[in-house]
């Protein structure tokens, strides 16, 4: 195995349980291992992922043997059988397509200072950011209806960001939103970008106009500090659309719907709010987070909006209706600590 493969196979290991739970849905955790039938998800128990051990040799995390076939491997085997992969190069796109790594270029000269994805380069490139107030990163968000408070330390605006849609293409610049991605204890691990129109409050015309740089799985983009209650939704927008409603609840969001999924409880959090998307991939995320939130003697509540996401609804019905929505999802003692008292019941 490459070096490179055998990082990406490591960087897989330390997530284990993410990857079991995202490919092995119909399996669950016993002890130190994830057992399910087989790699392709079948309920069962001949096979067995270890989710915890050193990052190589005997006992490695991310080592699996199937009892009754005689199949052994790592990580990436696991993801090429599950998929039904034919090549191990497809089978590595997927794993950093699910560790959201961006493609693995070649040809491509990485700077040993600060190396491609990493989270040495997110932080520098969100250093090099600007508060948002001002720019075209606020009307972009403006535009989506989002009134509420949007000085948040977690995201600054870049004038000139690069971008290009593939190694060969020529490098063209935009102006950007730029999000923090951070860890349960604020340390910044990635950063979301978000490419913007030059002349108008939208996303600019490109294939592929949000990128992830860094590690984001298990982490998110913070608004607020989380103490015993946090509400955890996918997108930025959707976030910050239950921010203008709920503006003393702390939120994370944390990108996509499998991020949401695997995404760090804090230890003294004492109720979750899911705000899920209204699709088949939310529901899914949410019923995996409420799963693992459970299993903490965590108090998880999902949040369901009317529309798509939680940013429709605040452009169709309005602050007032969501607000009115959501009070109806709320644990009672919450309404009064989040709606104040003039939404006692």
């Amino acid at each position: 195995m490459s070096g490179q493969a055998a990082e990406l196979a490591q960087h897989l290991a330390r997530h284990a349980e993410a990857v079991c739970r995202h490919y092995l849905s119909n399996g669950r955790r016993h002890g130190r291992y994830w057992i399910v039938g087989d790699v392709r998800n079948t309920p069962g128990r001949s096979l067995y992922v270890r989710l915890a051990g050193p990052s190589y040799g005997p006992g490695a995390a991310g080592k699996w043997t199937d009892s009754a076939s005689g199949e052994y491997g790592d990580l990436i085997d696991l993801i090429a059988g599950n998929c039904g992969l034919a090549t191990f190069r497809d089978a590595c796109r997927e794993a950093r397509r699910f560790l959201s790594l961006p493609p693995d270029l070649p040809g491509t000269v990485r700077d040993p200072t600060a190396p491609r994805n990493s989270p040495e380069a997110a932080r520098r490139l969100f250093r090099m950011g600007v508060p948002i107030i001002g720019t075209q990163a606020e009307a972009y968000l403006r535009a989506r209806g989002i009134s509420g408070r949007l000085d948040w330390p977690s995201l600054r605006f870049h004038p000139a960001l690069w971008y290009r849609s593939d190694a060969d293409a020529p490098r063209q610049s935009w102006p950007g939103l730029l999000a923090a991605v951070t860890d349960p204890g604020g340390r910044i691990t990635g950063v979301h970008r978000t490419w913007l129109d030059r002349a108008r409050p939208d996303k600019a015309p490109l294939a592929d106009p949000r990128r992830a740089l860094g590690h984001l799985l298990g982490n998110g983009v913070r608004f607020g500090r989380a103490t015993d209650l946090v509400l955890a939704g996918e997108g930025i927008e959707t976030v910050l659309s239950l921010k203008c409603v709920l503006p003393g609840l702390p939120m994370i969001a944390a990108l996509s719907a499998n991020h949401l999924a695997a995404l760090d409880l804090a230890p003294m959090l004492a109720r979750l709010y899911i705000a899920r998307d209204r699709d088949a991939a939310g529901r899914m995320a949410a019923e995996r987070l409420q799963a693992r939130g459970n299993a903490a003697y965590i108090d998880v509540r999902d949040l369901v909006p009317v529309s798509g996401d939680f940013n429709e609804d605040l452009c169709r019905l309005g602050p007032g209706v969501l607000r009115a929505r959501l009070r109806d999802q709320l644990a009672p003692a919450d309404v009064l600590r989040l709606l104040g008292p003039q939404e006692r019941a």
